[in-house]
C-alpha cells in the first residue's frame, strides 16, 4: 500500500512541475508567443501568452466552453501549490478581450508561412505551386452588435435569423495549409475577397479555383502578377470568344473579347487600359464517374502549352480542387467552426483566428507523421489527428523533458497507423440519414412567436 503510494506521490509532483498551457510544449516551436504578445505591466492571473494558450486548448476542446478551461487552469494551480482562484469565467474572457486581434492575425500568418514549408519539391503540380481559393461561411449568436457588422440574410425575418460572416481562404494544394481568409458580409461578393488576398500569390503561383472567380479582368491582373490561373470557366461565357487554334479534342487556344460594361471594383481608366483581347486556353472534359454531378466540364486557364501542360493533367488537377472543400469541413466540422460562441464581433473575429492557427498546428502533425512514415498527407485523419492532440498533450506535459521526444515520436507513430480507408469515386451525396425531430420552425420572433402543442403528433398534412 505504502509503494502505490510512493508512485502516486511521485505522479503528483511531476505534474505539479509540468506548465499549465499544455499546448505550450507542443506546438510551441510553430509559435512565438512570447515575442508577438508581450507581458502585461501589472501581475496578472491571465498573462496574454497564458491567456493564448488556454484559449487555443478551448478551441482544441469538445466542449468549447469558457467553463471548461477555467476549471482546467483551476486543476492546474491547485497541482502547483498555488492559491485558489475564482471558478467564475469572467476574468478569463476579459483576458481574452484584452489579446490584440492584429497580433492574433499576425501568429496565423508566421504559423502557415512556417508549416506551408513542410511540403517537399516533389509535391508540386508539374513544378509549380498550387494555391486553391474557395468561399464558405460561418455563423455566430443573435446579438445587436453581431447584427450590426454581420447582418443576416434579407430573406429571413428579424429575429428569425443568425448573423453571417462570409469568408474567402487561400490554401496550399500540396500541404492543406490555411495561408489567409478574408472576411464580409453577405453583402461582399467572393470575388471582392479573394481580390484582397491576391498579396499571398507569388511570381509562378497557380491558383486554383471554380468558376465564381472567373472573369476577363481577373485573369489579366493575375496574369500581369505572373500568376496562372485554371479556374472553371463561367457559365454565362457564351459569346465574346474567338477560336485560334484547335490544339486536340476538346483542348483549343481562344481569346476572349472584352466586353462594353466596366466591372464596379474597376474604374474607367483602369478598365480601358486593359486589352481588348486576352488569349486563354479552353479544356473541356467529360465526368464518367457515377455520382458526381457535372458530367461536363470546361476550363479556362492561362497554361497555353499543350505540351509541359496536357490536358489530362488538368482534369486531374481541378478534380484535387474538392480538397479545398475538405479543409474547410475540417475546420467547421473537426474544430467547430461552424457556429461561432463569442457575443461580440471583435471576440467573435479573435475566435476565428483561434480556429485557424488551430487548424495550420493539426496540419503540421499531420505532416510531419506523413512525412515521417512516408505516407500521403492526404491519407490520415484531420479529425483523428485533433482527437489524438486531446488526450496526448495533457499527458505529455506532465512527462519529464527526458521522456517528452520519445512520446513526441509515438505520438505521430499514433498519427501515421490510422489511415482514412482508400475509398476511389465514392459517392457522397449531401443528404442527411437520421431525420430531425418534428419541431416547429421559429417563423417569428421568440416574444411573438406561437407555439402549437403536441404538433409532431400528428402527420403532415
Amino acid at each position: 500500500m505504502a509503494k502505490g503510494h510512493g508512485r502516486v506521490a511521485r505522479r503528483v509532483r511531476r505534474l505539479g512541475s509540468a506548465p499549465i498551457d499544455e499546448l505550450a510544449g507542443l506546438f510551441g516551436s510553430w509559435l512565438a508567443v512570447d515575442e508577438r504578445l508581450a507581458a502585461p505591466q501589472r501581475d496578472r492571473l491571465f498573462s496574454p501568452a497564458r491567456t493564448f494558450w488556454l484559449f487555443l486548448s478551448q478551441v482544441l476542446a469538445a466542449d468549447g466552453s469558457c467553463r471548461e478551461v477555467v476549471r482546467k487552469f483551476l486543476a492546474w494551480r491547485a497541482l502547483e501549490g498555488l492559491p485558489p482562484a475564482s471558478p467564475k469565467t469572467g476574468a478569463y474572457c476579459k483576458a481574452r478581450a484584452r489579446l490584440p486581434l492584429d497580433d492574433l492575425a499576425g501568429l496565423h500568418r508566421a504559423a502557415g508561412g512556417r508549416v506551408q514549408g513542410l511540403g517537399a519539391q516533389k509535391d508540386r503540380w508539374r513544378g509549380r505551386v498550387v494555391k486553391v481559393a474557395d468561399g464558405s461561411s460561418v455563423s455566430m449568436p443573435d446579438t445587436p452588435e453581431n447584427q450590426a457588422r454581420y447582418p443576416q440574410s434579407r430573406k429571413q425575418k428579424p429575429g428569425c435569423g443568425f448573423p453571417v460572416m462570409t469568408l474567402v481562404a487561400v490554401f496550399s494544394l500540396a500541404t492543406g495549409t490555411l495561408l489567409d481568409v478574408a472576411k464580409g458580409t453577405l453583402r461582399v461578393a467572393e470575388q471582392t475577397l479573394l481580390r484582397q488576398l491576391w498579396g499571398l500569390l507569388e511570381s509562378g503561383d497557380v491558383l486554383l479555383a471554380d468558376r465564381k472567380f472567373c472573369s476577363y479582368a481577373d485573369f489579366y491582373f493575375l496574369r500581369l502578377r505572373a500568376v496562372d490561373c485554371v479556374m472553371r470557366n463561367h457559365q454565362r461565357r457564351k459569346t465574346g470568344i474567338e477560336e485560334i487554334k484547335r490544339l486536340s479534342k476538346g483542348d483549343r487556344l481562344i481569346r476572349w473579347l472584352k466586353m462594353k460594361p466596366c466591372p464596379k471594383w474597376l474604374t474607367p481608366q483602369q478598365w480601358q487600359a486593359v486589352p481588348d483581347r486576352l488569349r486563354v486556353r479552353e479544356i473541356t472534359f467529360c465526368v464518367e464517374i457515377p455520382g458526381f454531378r457535372a458530367e461536363t466540364i470546361t476550363i479556362a486557364t492561362t497554361l497555353l502549352d499543350p505540351k509541359k501542360f496536357p490536358k489530362d493533367a488538368f482534369a486531374e488537377l481541378y478534380r484535387m480542387r474538392w480538397m479545398a472543400e475538405l479543409f474547410l469541413r475540417d475546420i467547421k466540422s473537426a474544430l467547430g467552426m461552424d457556429i461561432l460562441r463569442c457575443q461580440t464581433p471583435d471576440m467573435v473575429e479573435k475566435e476565428l483566428y483561434m480556429h485557424l492557427i488551430a487548424h495550420n498546428l493539426i496540419r503540421a502533425l499531420l505532416l510531419q507523421a506523413a512525412h515521417a512514415h512516408c505516407l500521403s498527407p492526404f491519407r490520415l485523419s484531420f479529425k483523428g489527428t485533433a482527437a489524438t492532440v486531446r488526450q496526448w498533450a495533457p499527458i505529455m506535459a506532465a512527462a519529464p523533458n527526458d521522456v517528452r521526444a520519445r512520446m513526441y515520436a509515438a505520438l505521430l507513430e499514433t498519427i501515421a497507423r490510422d489511415p482514412v480507408p482508400c475509398r476511389p469515386n465514392r459517392t457522397e451525396p449531401r443528404a442527411r440519414k437520421r431525420r430531425p425531430k418534428n419541431y416547429q420552425l421559429l417563423t417569428a420572433p421568440r416574444a411573438t412567436f406561437k407555439e402549437i402543442f403536441h404538433r409532431n403528433h400528428y402527420a403532415k398534412a
